[in-house]
């Protein structure tokens, strides 16, 4: 491979040049400044969620290959891609493991500070996909009753003869806490949008909790904000970054989709389209790049006594403190909070998934289980 082809990368993607270099010029840009000058002459172009691929990009460009390094797929026209044999490849998957810790880590946060006891309420958990899989996963290890809804998945299920268990939309929509993990499309039997309608919001209880960590879109908000619950998790909005002021008013936590934002989420989706373009362009792998990543953290200490609850709580936020990114977009004005939105979201701090931190565990051997669980690194 020569460094005759041209590669136009999202500058929002870590370790761009250092990972994508040797097979090329790199070029990196803003996601939104990506348009079809930019590219008209690149032979790659990899995005994350703020550029449209689609005829209005590409039409006329040399671009035989199209990465996305995020999981959502609204802002890519596969159609397009395939009717013009541009090859696409989307890091599915990349960052299930930093969202479902993200909706976690909310889930003790609320249950602290609203005080009530996790394992006993539900969590209605709708798309049981990569991300809603783990969450299932985490919240089953941690004792929450979980109710899945996914009939996609459930008829596929059904072929395979599984044992896993599926509710209808109605009866998820009863959980005490309910979390979306949907893709949003917009048509089929199974399309997601306004999936949480306005009549099925007025179903919605004062007592019940709503988490969007997947799409905006999916919940009408038009309607949601109007709806009284106990509390409300937002992470993903319509029209990003100038989201509603009337919803925003009404979260308990307001960040600016970063859940899926760790550090080993975005390494990974990085990773995952630079291999598919090395098999596109036949190139072997170079691997140099992994040694600019960070060293290890520091220990993590838990030696506090109390309920177990409130110490993973504490621990949680210990990796990563989601207030943290609501405040960094906290202003007395929408305008502001529309530019801080997109401000936070490219200059995001690093933080990492719970597998990368080491913890010590002083005489507790019910925390010491739950968070090996979990994944953590432990120290005895």
């Amino acid at each position: 491979m020569t460094n005759q082809k041209t590669i136009i990368i999202d500058d929002a993607i870590p370790y761009a040049k250092a990972i994508f270099s040797h097979l090329g010029e790199v070029v990196t840009l803003p996601g939104k400044n990506i348009d079809a000058a930019s590219i008209k002459h690149a032979d790659a172009l990899i995005v994350r969620s703020r550029t449209q691929v689609n005829a209005e990009l590409l039409k006329g460009s040399s671009v035989q290959f199209v990465g996305s390094t995020v999981v959502g797929l609204d802002h890519i026209d596969q159609t397009y891609l395939k009717e013009k044999g541009i090859t696409f490849y989307s890091a599915q998957g990349c960052n299930a493991n930093s969202v479902a810790e993200f909706v976690i880590s909310a889930l003790f946060d609320l249950a602290e500070t609203k005080e009530f006891d996790l394992t006993q309420k539900t969590l209605g958990i709708i798309g049981v996909g990569h991300v809603g899989h783990l969450v299932h996963e985490k919240a089953t290890a941690l004792g929450i009753t979980c109710l899945l809804n996914d009939p996609p998945r459930q008829r596929q299920q059904t072929l395979e003869n599984s044992q896993e268990s599926f509710v209808d939309l109605e009866t998820c929509l009863k959980a005490d806490i309910i979390t979306f993990h949907t893709p949003l499309t917009v048509s089929g039997q199974d399309a997601t949008l306004d999936l949480l309608s306005a009549e099925r919001l007025e179903k919605i209880l004062p007592h019940q909790i709503l988490i969007n960590a997947a799409r905006g879109g999916i919940i009408n908000e038009s309607a949601w904000c109007k709806t009284p619950t106990l509390a409300n998790v937002i992470d993903c909005w319509e029209n990003e970054p100038t989201i509603s002021e009337s919803l925003y008013k009404t979260a308990y936590l307001a960040t600016p989709h970063i859940a899926g934002h760790s550090l080993e989420a975005k390494v990974a989706g990085s990773e995952m389209v630079y291999q598919a373009l090395c098999n596109f362009w036949k190139t072997p792998q170079q691997l140099a790049w992994k040694k600019e990543l960070p060293s290890a953290l520091p220990e993590l200490v838990i030696s506090e006594p109390g309920p177990t609850q409130t110490i993973l709580n504490s621990l949680f936020k210990k990796t990563h403190n989601s207030h943290q990114d609501d405040a960094a977009i906290r202003a007395d004005s929408i305008t502001e909070i529309h530019n801080k939105y997109e401000f936070y979201r490219r200059n995001f701090p690093i933080y990492r998934e719970w597998h990368c931190h080491s913890v010590h565990v002083s005489n507790n051997e019910n925390v010491y289980k739950l968070i090996r669980t979990l994944g953590f690194s432990l120290n005895t």
